[in-house]
């Protein structure tokens, strides 16, 4: 007596595939809302870095980031992450340690740049502290949702 599940084991071993697409899905989903969060902390807290006299002006141009200027950085970086997770979940045999690994060493990477514009201290503090703030939703988010997919 053969169920249908053990059919679609054996097509899944058959086929490389060892998980199932749902878990992908469920990884997108809270990856994107993880990202809305990120969006938004990261906004709030250019809005009130700059209501406390941040000017967020780098010397080079002469111009001042905009408010849009940060949601739309940290949606992108974001989202990469989320390709990133995804990738790990599907092609890894340890999609959450690999994860922790690549986005601590990417966002202490997205520290130095800040330094290097030569823009006031105030504005260098506070572009350090918007790289750690969508780092501190997204990384916590998508290890735990890794681990939870591939327990």
């Amino acid at each position: 007596m053969s169920s249908m599940n053990d059919t679609s084991a054996d097509t899944r071993a058959a086929t490389g595939r060892t998980r199932p697409a749902r878990p992908l899905r469920g990884l997108l989903v809270t990856g994107l809302g993880a990202t809305l969060a990120a969006v938004a902390a990261t906004t709030i807290t250019a809005a009130l870095a700059r209501a406390a006299g941040v000017d967020f002006e780098i010397p080079d141009g002469g111009e001042a980031i905009p408010l849009p200027g940060f949601a739309v950085v940290t949606g992108f970086f974001a989202l990469v992450g989320v390709v990133i997770a995804t990738a790990l979940l599907r092609w890894s045999s340890r999609p959450a340690e690999r994860f922790g690994w690549t986005a601590g060493s990417l966002t202490a990477i997205s520290l130095v740049p800040p330094f290097l514009v030569g823009a006031s201290s105030a504005t260098v503090a506070a572009l350090v502290g918007l790289h750690l703030v969508p780092a501190a939703v997204m990384i916590p988010i998508l290890t735990r949702a890794l681990r939870a997919r591939t327990a």
